[in-house]
Order: C-alpha cells, then structure tokens, then sequence
C-alpha cells in the first residue's frame, strides 16, 4: 500500500539530477539570453549575494527562454527589444518569482516536499552532495554546496514508477477522479494576434499548461506552449508580434531553420507596422559584446572565477530547435485524451511528451477541459494522507 512512501525521502527523487546553473543577479537580459541558448538547459535560476556576507548566496527565482520572449513583446520594449536586453536580469523577476521557489532539505520527507508544490512552490531547490574539484555555489542560510530542483514533473514520475502500489485509483477515469478542469482553460481562436493573448502566455508558464489554439465552435486545433517556446529563439519574439495564433503555431515548429518564405511574410508584416526593433532583433547578430555591461566586472568578483568566465567567453550556440520538433511532435498534435480515460493512460501521455498537462476532448475534438499535474499529485497526496493516518 501507499504506507511505504512513508519512508522515502526527497533525496531519493534527486537521483540522477544534475546541478542547476545559476547566473548572478547582476547579469543582464542578453547574458541570461545567450547562456541559455548555450547551454541547453530549459531554465536557469538567478542568485543574489549577501553584501555583509558575499559568501552567502540565495535563489532570486528561475528564467527560461519564454521569459525573455514575453519580456521583449511587452509594450515597454517591443519597440526597441536589442536595447532592452541590456537591462539587468532582475527585470524580469516579478515579487513573485521567488516565492515560487522553495528550498527543501534532501532529507524531508516526500509528503512534505509535496505538500510545498500543492501550496503554490513551483520548483523546489534541494542541496546536493559536491563533487570533489567541482567549484560550490553558496546556499541561502549560510550553507555551501550544489543545488538541484525539483519540478511536478518529477514527482509524478516518481509515483508512477510505483503505480500498482496505489490501485484502484491507477484505473479510475480522469472524469471520475475529478481531474478535468473546464473552467480554467486559456484557450485562443486560430486568427486571433498572437501578441494579443501574450498574458495567456505568461499564465500558462507560471501554471505549467498551455494555451489551447481552438475554431470557432471550440474544437482543438492545436496550441502554444510553453515548453515549445522554451525551446526556440529571441527571434520568436518578433514572430508573435507578427502574427496569428494559427501562423505562430506553424513558425515555432519550424524555430530552427524557418522556411525563408515564412521569414519573409515575418518582416513584411512587422514593416507594415513599423516595428523596426523587431527587424532589428531578426536581422542581428546577437554575441557577448552585444550585451557587456558594468555587471560582468561586477558579476566576476561577486562569483566564482569559474561562472564569470562562463559568462565572458564566447562559445558556439548550439541550438536543438523548438520542444515539439525535437520530440517529433508539432504544435498542430496537441496531446488529448478522452473524458473516459484512465488516470495511468493520462500519466504516461504526459510523461512521455514530456508535458505537465493533457487536453481533455470529445470525439469529434471538441474541447472539454484540461487535466494538469498539480490536480494528479492531489490525488497522491490524498492517498499519502490516509495511509499516514493509519499508520
């Protein structure tokens, strides 16, 4: 029964995980920019010192590529996106960027590193034994050594590598179980501008969904998700301000090597609109120099020798495209199941695409609803409780 995941605790998620990259807090957007397209990580987090003690180092939230990418398209910077990547990094972290992080101490029970993401953490940062050579990067509360983080993601996976443990739930449908939100949806029409349901976009990062691109009569055509746009380019950014949900779709597919008609129709719009930082952004070079500021001398002496030079020396960009093509999936084959299926058939979906949603559809793709991971670890947690209680 479920009572045996009394024993386990945080660590044993952590096997495997590599150290998280981090980036001081006084970095600029362009440096954030350029080590994630390096790097190849999904996200980076960003630290910030303590100026009585710089040895002491606490988390400041988390970026991706979709950050920036909404970043430039506000309407504070769409006009001139080269120029705003040389604003610091802290621009954009919200008040709330850091209370979705949460440290956890590897050896907290998995219940209670649990409950921390059913309470609103996004990403849980655990400390992780350094290896011998390895430079350490300072933990808040005055610790040294390497982190790691934790994701919804992760703990779905670990429960389903158990999933007998917990019939007969495993076999309930999601309708059953009462997964299916209807309600929340963020779902967009096909024509609609994409740089008009940019905040939908946002949403959907900080929820760990997607927004649902559907017709008229609200049938599932595809979607815009984040973790496809995590994969793609600053150049996406003038993409969204050029065009429809439906073109966009189609573009960041294509993120890696865009067809040159669609390039094309991309600056003939933004022309039209004389959006000419957005052709700017598209036509530019984008390299270290671009983005030097007074924070790299700074960023140096407030980090190790090790991580300023990784941010100073120039590397070639390696760049795998966008989420969906790597996986072999494009936007257009949104990840569905049907009312009736089974908790486990939801799980390996999700867990296979590597998605922490599936869209929820009727037989002729009639949109019903959305199950998210969040709603799923519930259930797990639900029955972690009653096993304690009888323990």
């Amino acid at each position: 029964m479920a009572v045996k995941f009394m024993s386990y605790e945080v660590s044993d998620l952590c096997i495997g995980k590599p150290a998280l990259r981090a980036l001081p807090i006084s970095s600029t957007v362009g440096e954030a920019l350029l080590v994630l397209k390096q790097c190849g990580d999904t996200y980076v987090s960003v630290w910030t010192s303590d100026r009585s003690a710089p040895v002491k180092k606490a988390f400041a939230g988390k970026l991706c590529m979709v950050d920036i990418l909404c970043y430039l398209c506000a309407e504070e910077n769409i006009s001139s996106p080269v120029a705003a990547l040389k604003n610091p990094v802290s621009a954009l972290l919200s008040k709330e960027t850091a209370a979705l992080m949460r440290r956890v101490e590897s050896h907290s029970r998995v219940l209670d590193a649990l409950n921390l993401l059913l309470e609103g953490a996004h990403i849980l940062w655990v400390p992780i034994r350094s290896f011998a050579g390895r430079k350490k990067l300072g933990g808040s509360g005055g610790s040294s050594g390497e982190f790691c983080w934790l994701t919804q993601e992760d703990f779905v996976r670990f429960f389903f590598n158990s999933i007998a443990i917990f019939s007969p739930i495993a076999a309930l449908s999601v309708t059953e179980l009462g997964l299916v939100r209807s309600a929340d949806v963020l779902s967009v029409h096909y024509h609609d501008a994409a740089l008009s349901f940019l905040p939908l976009i946002r949403r959907a990062l900080v929820e760990q969904t997607s927004v649902a691109v559907v017709t008229d009569d609200h049938k599932l055509i595809g979607e815009i998700s984040p973790s496809t746009l995590a994969g793609c380019d600053e150049s996406v950014a003038a993409a969204i301000a050029a065009l429809s949900a439906g073109d966009l779709m189609a573009y960041i597919d294509w993120c890696a090597s865009p067809p040159d008609a669609a390039v094309r129709t991309v600056k003939s719009i933004l022309k039209e609109k004389g959006m000419q930082g957005m052709l700017e952004l598209m036509q530019g070079e984008l390299s270290p120099p671009m983005f030097s500021s007074s924070s790299s001398t700074s960023s140096a002496s407030s980090s190790s020798d090790e991580e300023g030079e990784k941010l100073r020396r120039p590397r070639r960009t390696r760049w795998m495209g966008s989420y969906s093509a790597r996986m072999g999936r494009r936007s257009e084959e949104a990840i569905v199941c049907h009312p009736g299926s089974s908790l486990v058939a939801v799980m390996v979906q999700a867990l296979a695409h590597r998605v922490g949603y599936v869209w929820v559809v009727e037989e002729d793709y009639s949109l019903v609803g959305i199950v998210v991971f969040r709603e799923i670890l519930k259930v797990f947690r639900e029955q972690l409780v009653q096993a304690e209680e009888l323990l």
